[in-house]
Order: C-alpha cells, then structure tokens, then sequence
C-alpha cells in the first residue's frame, strides 16, 4: 500500500470514529441532571413554566435525546456548531478564536518536553547506573507523579511571586501573536511539558539500553566506529520508534491537561470554555470541544505511522 492511500485510508476512517465520539458524548452529557434551562430558571425565579417550556422549544430540548442528536447532527454536517444558551454565543466563532491559544501552548510544551527528554534519555542510557542516571530517573519519576495544577501553582509561586521573573496569570485580551504573549507560555508551557518529557525519558532510556546490546551495536564497535557515531547514528534511529509510540499516546494527555493548567495559568485557551460548558450543561460547545480534541488526537497518530515508516522503512502499511 503506497503512503499516500495509507492516509487517505486513515483520514476516512477518522469520519466512523467521530460520529462514535459524539455518540457517546452527546449521550453521556444528557445522562446527567440539569440543561441551560433549569440553570437560567433556578437563577431567575420570575420564569414560570409556560416560559420554561417556551425556551426549551425556541433551543430544541423538549424532544427525545435521539431527536436532538440527529438535529445537532445535522447542523454539524452544515457547519452549525449551534450557540451557547445561556449567553447566545455562536459556538464556531469561540472554538475557532479559543483554538490557537490551546495549539500554542501545546506545541510550546511538546517542544520543551522533547527537547528536554531525548538529551536526557540519551545520557542516561549511556551512563546506566552512574549518577547521572540515577538523578535523571528520580526527576523523570517526580515528573510524571506531580499532578499538574499542582505543578502550575508551585511554578507561579516560584517563578512569579518568589523571584518575579514571570507574570502571574496572562492577560485574556491579550492577542496571541502579541509577543509578550511568548512571556506568559513559558510556565504553562513548562507545566505541560514536564509530564511528558519525564514518560518520554523513561522509555528513551530504556529503548536505548535495549538497542546498545544487539549484535549490530557489537559489530559497529568492534569496526572501530567513534561511540558518539554507534550512539547518535545507529542506537538512536532505532530507539526513537518507541518515543514516537509514546508521543502519540501522550498527545491525548496533554490535550486533556492542557484544560486544567489553562484554567490555572488564565490562558486564553479552550480549557476555560469546556469548564464553564460543562458546569452549565452547554451541551454545544461541549461536543464542539470533544470533536475538534478529537480531530487532534486522530492526526497525531496519523502523523506517528507515517513516522514510523520515515525511521524504520521495513515497516509497510498494510
């Protein structure tokens, strides 16, 4: 199977696994008690029932929940995310402004985690059971065991009210190309990357060990090849297909966490927006949120197969 079929395959099979997505979404957030309209009555008394069932009808939530997913549905496939009840907002237009800012700041800390995890990783793995070794281990365990609200509290405290170094919370009407914008990434971006470069770590270190004692690592040395030329061009190559496994894996965390630290950092992301969806059963804007992460998190390990075949050509598509 060429490459390119290959991904058109995957791209058509991201449609089966969407529509299961918002299934099981939509489903789950009408499982729950309370809509927008039992929050805005129990917040204005004065709405009585014939009113009550008025904005039900106006917002379509007087019929049967599967009624109302083939509407939304059908809305969805037009474009129409719908709009956020309680404040009449078209739930495309925060999506897509709320968007860049989360994307942002999960490259930022894919980038620091990576940047961080492969040098480490490779140290370790080539100085097993040194010192070296063993510190990078106990950071790569504090690292993924430290919850990250935890960790943005900790590096507010630290890096902003301790030292002064940086802004406390980031501005919302701040635009995002704003280059002081770059300022107020730092922390979240370090928050989020952290748990991933200590997992990335990990499995870099163990990969490596695996491949420095296989016979073609032996044979490369005993040809009298520089170590750092065994290492970085032999080793490596072969120890990154693990990393990229993970890193696809990871990308689903990091998106979810990203909802967490954006709500702690004030990060103009979608984080916020899905926190106040849920709490006021906006069931729009919370299916919009889950299908775009979606979409994410489907691209990421699209782009991952296509990696592993970039470092391991032995590897087909079928």
């Amino acid at each position: 199977m060429s490459l390119r079929r290959f991904i058109l395959n995957r791209i058509l099979s991201i449609i089966p696994i969407l529509f299961g997505v918002s299934l099981i979404t939509f489903g789950l957030v009408h499982l729950t008690p309370g809509d927008p309209i039992s929050q805005m009555v129990a917040l204005n008394p004065d709405v009585g029932p014939n009113e009550e069932a008025q904005l039900r009808a106006r917002y379509g939530l007087d019929g049967p929940v599967w009624e109302q997913y083939l509407t939304w549905m059908a809305n969805v496939l037009t474009g129409d995310f719908g709009e956020v009840i309680s404040t009449n907002r078209d739930v495309s237009g925060i999506v897509l402004a709320r968007l860049p800012a989360t994307i942002a700041l999960g490259v930022f800390g894919w980038a620091f985690g990576l940047a961080i995890a492969i040098p480490a990783g490779i140290y370790a793995a080539v100085h097993k059971d040194e010192l070296g070794d063993d510190v990078s281990r106990f950071l790569a365990l504090s690292g993924i065991s430290i919850p990250n609200f935890w960790l943005g509290l900790m590096l507010i405290l630290i890096g902003s009210l301790w030292l002064g170094l940086w802004p406390v919370l980031a501005p919302s009407r701040l635009p995002l190309y704003h280059p002081n914008m770059l300022w107020y990434l730092i922390l979240p971006g370090l928050t989020i990357g952290t748990a991933a470069a200590a997992g990335i770590m990990r499995v870099m270190r163990t990969s490596m060990g695996e491949e420095m004692n296989k016979d073609y690592v032996t044979a490369a040395r005993a040809k009298g090849l520089p170590e750092r030329q065994v290492i970085l061009k032999h080793v490596l190559r072969n120890s990154l297909i693990s990393v990229v496994t993970l890193a696809a894996a990871l990308t689903a965390s990091i998106v979810s966490g990203s909802v967490v630290v954006e709500v702690v950092f004030n990060w103009p992301g979608l984080g916020r927006e899905f926190i106040n969806a849920i709490n006021g059963r906006e069931v729009n804007m919370i299916m919009a949120i889950t299908l775009f992460t979606g979409v994410f998190i489907i691209l990421a390990n699209l782009l991952a197969d296509i990696l592993y075949a970039v470092l391991d050509p032995r590897i087909r598509y079928d």
